[in-house]
């Protein structure tokens, strides 16, 4: 769950035996991390190369995760190609649903308005 350069010399070498004795665990490795790096450096353009490779391995959980991105590809390549981000639109849609699911069976809608607009 670590960046590999912030590891202690003895974790990265029990992470390297491991990653030599399961084979399955290395290329598991290998696909997290460079989808890690299309993430964080933005490099939508390398995903359908990455979804090629993980269609390549006997990696089931892998699969499904291409699945889903394969429905709804283009949206996910923006999502790791542009700089903009839905994240505060999320973040107070969440919060009215929790105001919400709070009242819930309790008042109408003219107390939840109240709250929202006041919270």
């Amino acid at each position: 769950m670590s960046r590999p350069e912030t590891l202690t010399e003895p974790e990265q070498l029990q992470l390297k035996t491991l990653r030599t004795h399961c084979p399955e665990l290395d290329a598991l490795t290998r696909h997290v991390r460079s989808f890690a790096i299309m993430l964080t450096q933005r490099q939508g353009e390398h995903l359908p190369a990455w979804l090629d490779a993980v269609r390549q391995d006997d990696l089931p959980s892998l699969h499904t995760l291409a699945a889903g991105i394969d429905r709804d590809l283009d949206a996910v390549t923006a999502g790791l190609t542009l700089p903009w981000s839905s994240g505060a639109v999320e973040g107070h849609v969440n919060r009215i649903k929790m105001l919400k699911r709070q009242m819930f069976g309790r008042a109408g809608f003219a107390l939840l308005r109240k709250r929202v607009l006041l919270a």
